[in-house]
């Protein structure tokens, strides 16, 4: 899909307070080892476990509170506007409060697939894809080193290619926004040094025709 822009993005978009605010609730919470994959009914066994961390470390939380679907959402909507994607969305998930410490990473991937979900039980998800994806910074970039967020716009070229990566540094700020389609390839480069918290949202939609 050919794309004016790649990405939106604002700089301290969000309030200390707010970032204050989801970082204290979120790390109230038991976390869980972030997964990779499709749904699955049960957790992965050893083995299974040993190879998601070959491509994503960190430990994530599930919230969704209402405050703060009200705080991301207009975001959502004015990117998919402003970038001019126009993509057509009626539904988000949960938000994965997310926590890369020394060591984690996510290596590259897209956040969606062109196989809708398949959940009858839930109408709201069932035969609906991912579309645009929105991450919060909610950490001062000078608590941690590394975890720099890329993109590798490679269209359908089977592996990434060096000259089409670009690491998005503008949104190292505590409080920036970046919103993207789901469908482009993106990775979270190792954290060096302290720890790195996000928020992101996925926001879905009927299928590309």
């Amino acid at each position: 899909m050919n794309l004016k822009y790649q990405y939106w993005f604002w700089p301290k978009a969000l309030t200390p307070r707010f970032c204050d605010d989801v970082m204290a609730y979120g790390n109230s919470i038991k976390k869980q080892k972030a997964l990779t994959g499709v749904e699955r009914s049960q957790p992965p066994n050893e083995k299974e476990l040993e190879h998601i961390e070959t491509k994503r470390k960190s430990d994530i939380v599930w919230l969704n509170e209402p405050w703060i679907y009200n705080e991301i959402h207009p975001y959502v909507e004015e990117a998919n506007r402003q970038a001019g994607w126009n993509f057509q969305w009626d539904y988000s998930e949960n938000f994965q409060f997310t926590e890369y410490k020394k060591g984690q990473f996510y290596d590259w991937h897209t956040d969606s697939s062109e196989i809708p979900f398949d959940c009858p039980n839930e109408p709201t998800r069932h035969g609906k894809i991912r579309k645009i994806t929105i991450v919060s910074m909610l950490t001062d970039p000078e608590e941690y080193e590394g975890g720099e967020l890329q993109f590798n716009f490679r269209d359908t070229d089977p592996q990434y290619i060096e000259d089409k990566v670009e690491t998005i540094t503008d949104i190292g700020a505590r409080g920036s926004i970046i919103v993207f389609p789901s469908f482009l390839w993106h990775r979270v480069k190792p954290v060096t040094k302290g720890i790195r918290h996000s928020l992101v949202l996925w926001n879905l939609g009927q299928p590309y025709v």
